[in-house]
């Protein structure tokens, strides 16, 4: 395994689908930065501001950049975060299946809603890992998993983050999106630094509360499949799309599209 994490990380990951890493991105982070600059100042097709009329500040995230944007390509195929993925897989390979940026400017009043990734991909698999990465100190601000919540029997209802629809029709495939505050759900979140990162499977539930502090919050994701991933259709259009694929059921991601970038 990566010098970066012991067997505990491994294990931890696989019972609870969650766990920290620390300064899994330490050397990049002025790196991550710059790039997320540039995608604020250049946003790709996906970008967002997800805010509602009548909420303070602004929450931007924007996804699928890292083939554009130099910095994040390098933190994709030069950072440990590939070989960390094929540790906690128990993966030979890793593969990656896109990134994600989330800012949250001082002030931003609205909360990254409770969800599942894996109602929203076209990805099935048990080998599956996201690592969320703040590039700047976090608190208030930080990611909140729930423990096991990647091996209940149903998935989550996917809804869009600002309308709070369905994302596509299926209530009776999925559970209600639950409170685990409320329902007194194993909750875990943590102070982080920057370049420090949670690693969770795409099965587990997450959120995040909005930003009131006086900071900015940056945080970068990449998200990795392993070995027994596969394409998957659902009842709607997916989340990244990838429009024009060509895969068929069954077939594993394709390499030209989301390269192995770290094979053991």
């Amino acid at each position: 395994m990566h010098a970066i994490i012991t067997q505990t990380h491994i294990d931890t990951f696989q019972r609870d689908g969650v766990v920290l890493i620390k300064a899994l991105f330490a050397d990049y982070v002025g790196t991550i930065r710059k790039g997320i600059e540039t995608n604020i100042n250049e946003p790709g097709i996906y970008a967002s501001d997800n805010l509602n009329d009548g909420e303070a500040g602004r929450f931007f995230d924007d996804y699928c950049n890292w083939n554009r944007i130099p910095e994040f390509e390098q933190a994709v195929r030069t950072s440990p975060a590939a070989e960390v993925a094929a540790d906690l897989m128990k993966s030979r390979t890793a593969q990656i299946f896109h990134d994600h940026v989330l800012v949250k400017e001082p002030g931003t009043s609205m909360p990254t809603p409770w969800h599942q990734d894996k109602p929203y991909y076209f990805v099935e698999g048990k080998q599956t890992v996201s690592f969320w990465s703040p590039m700047d100190h976090v608190q208030e601000a930080s990611l909140r998993c729930v423990v096991g919540s990647h091996k209940w029997e149903k998935t989550v209802l996917p809804v869009r983050w600002q309308s709070n629809d369905d994302f596509y029709a299926g209530e009776d495939v999925y559970m209600p999106v639950p409170d685990p505050d409320r329902e007194q759900m194993p909750v875990v979140e943590w102070e982080m630094e920057p370049g420090d990162a949670v690693a969770f499977n795409y099965g587990v539930l997450h959120g995040a509360r909005g930003n009131n502090t006086a900071s900015r919050r940056r945080a970068f994701s990449l998200r990795f499949v392993g070995d027994d991933a596969r394409y998957v259709e659902r009842a709607g259009p997916t989340s990244p799309p990838f429009p024009g694929h060509g895969m068929k059921i069954g077939d594993k991601l394709r390499d030209d599209w989301f390269p192995k970038v770290f094979t053991r």
